[in-house]
């Protein structure tokens, strides 16, 4: 895990609770790769993100990427900020297959998300995907580079060990005839 430990308890930044169990991560991950499998039997891209509650095991609310501006995470946390109070978000924590690119990661900021917890690094997805791939140009910048350049302690665990693994093996069945030119 991660943290930049800025934040001090506040109305907007109330205790959280508890850090995930090991189950509890694996858990949400395996259900946004219920998600992703979904995702792909529509043609959509293999990106997912659930958010659980501060519980660390209810889920609130899950979505899928739908277009390359409109991603997973993106989506959620905007969505979530529709429906949740930022003081609630704080408390939550949003879990994704990949990990979220620096349009995502902005948006969990911008909602106020305390945690992200993602299975697989953008570094593997540029190795899935291959320079130059129109379908998604790939970032360079980890997302807890971006959260250590904010105010607030966004907690971040990823990738994790075993869940990045069967990620990167369901995502190729998307990926894999991209990158070898025989489409989607």
């Amino acid at each position: 895990m991660v943290s930049t430990a800025r934040t001090t308890t506040s109305k907007l930044f109330p205790l959280r609770p508890p850090e995930p169990t090991a189950e509890q991560i694996n858990t949400g991950l395996s259900a946004c790769l219920r998600v992703q499998r979904l995702a792909s039997s529509q043609g959509k891209r293999p990106f997912a993100a659930v958010l659980i509650g501060p519980d660390n095991s209810k889920i609130l609310l899950t979505h899928f990427s739908i277009s390359h501006v409109e991603h997973a995470e993106a989506s959620l946390a905007r969505l979530a900020a529709l429906h949740f109070t930022p003081e609630y978000l704080w408390t939550c924590a949003l879990y994704s297959t990949w990990e979220p690119c620096a349009m995502c990661a902005a948006t969990c900021y911008w909602a106020n998300i305390g945690r992200v917890v993602y299975a697989a690094s953008e570094e593997k997805l540029l190795e899935l995907t291959g320079k130059g791939n129109e379908e998604n140009f790939t970032l360079n910048w980890p997302c807890k580079d971006l959260f250590e350049k904010g105010q607030k302690d966004v907690q971040i665990w990823g990738p994790v060990a075993g869940m990045q693994e069967e990620v990167v093996e369901e995502s190729d069945k998307y990926w894999k005839p991209i990158r070898e030119g025989k489409g989607q």
